[in-house]
């Protein structure tokens, strides 16, 4: 049968897996298993639960935002590995002159972020901590093309970057971070599936998280390749792809109690503040063991 992989973007090691098919990395660990592979190119990683329950992909990977939205939504999802933490991923950026110094100051002021990403929990994470809410506390806006300029003529306060966008506003300079990302959460890459296929062929979720394994090997040893072809795929300049890919860990790791400790955290600000309408328990996202399914 085909085996249909989500990849967007946001996703290093599925964009890299993806744009490297031509390497065969997830066809040689899945062509013993009986398994083709193909690939579903998309552009919101927030979808990938609902794309997951719908049937259209069945696995994907994204920040750490979009599992806990999606088990919020019903989906019955089940996480399969997670990055190593991205300390240096993104930060969230102030003007060089700005009078903000902490959290704290960012109380009744305008904050552009992806919405729905990585980044939702930490600027939440960051506002719970010094005793602020993501809700009613800041006004959060969708991030666009034209935030760094905003940020830059003093129409809003504070903009989460990331990436090559992150490292072309250092290199441009006249900002400072207000927020680095390592210090407030962990910011993996999440990869996670539907329980059926979790449970009922947990050597495909092996054999994915094996091919993932060498995709993100490859990036780290081609590091100006990888961002060549990031550059002539998503824009930006070659040399800050550079810069914010040899920021990663290119690791991959089991799913742990210390991260689902950090999901749950999330899910539990996430609820207080609204931005979901139910608790989220997020040990439920993952495999049952077969006795625990027989009962």
């Amino acid at each position: 049968m085909a085996l249909t992989i989500g990849v967007h973007s946001s996703n290093p090691s599925l964009y890299y897996l993806y744009h490297l098919s031509r390497l065969g990395f997830a066809q040689e660990e899945l062509a013993p298993l009986g398994e083709t592979v193909v690939f579903h190119p998309y552009t919101n990683g927030v979808r990938t639960g609902e794309l997951l329950s719908r049937g259209v992909i069945d696995f994907g990977g994204t920040g750490s935002t979009p599992p806990v939205t999606a088990q919020a939504a019903g989906h019955d999802i089940v996480y399969t590995a997670v990055s190593a933490p991205r300390p240096e991923h993104g930060a969230l950026l102030v003007p060089e002159d700005s009078p903000l110094t902490s959290a704290a100051d960012l109380k009744g002021t305008t904050v552009h972020l992806a919405i729905g990403s990585w980044q939702t929990h930490l600027v939440a994470k960051a506002l719970d901590d010094a005793g602020l809410s993501y809700a009613d506390d800041i006004t959060a806006v969708r991030s666009g093309p034209d935030s760094e300029r905003l940020l830059r003529t003093g129409e809003i306060a504070a903009w989460v970057a990331q990436g090559a966008e992150l490292a072309a506003a250092r290199r441009t300079g006249g900002l400072r971070t207000l927020i680095r990302t390592g210090d407030v959460i962990s910011d993996r890459s999440v990869f996670f599936t539907r329980r059926e296929l979790a449970e009922s062929r947990p050597e495909v979720v092996e054999a994915l998280t094996r091919a993932l394994e060498r995709a993100d090997a490859w990036a780290a040893a081609h590091p100006r390749q990888a961002a060549e072809i990031a550059a002539a795929d998503l824009g930006g300049q070659a040399d800050d792809w550079e810069t914010a890919l040899t920021s990663l860990p290119w690791a991959i790791e089991p799913v742990g109690d210390a991260f689902l400790a950090e999901q749950q955290e999330a899910a539990d600000i996430f609820h207080r503040t609204g931005f979901i309408d139910r608790p989220v328990t997020v040990a439920h996202a993952r495999a049952r063991a077969a006795a625990d399914k027989a009962v």
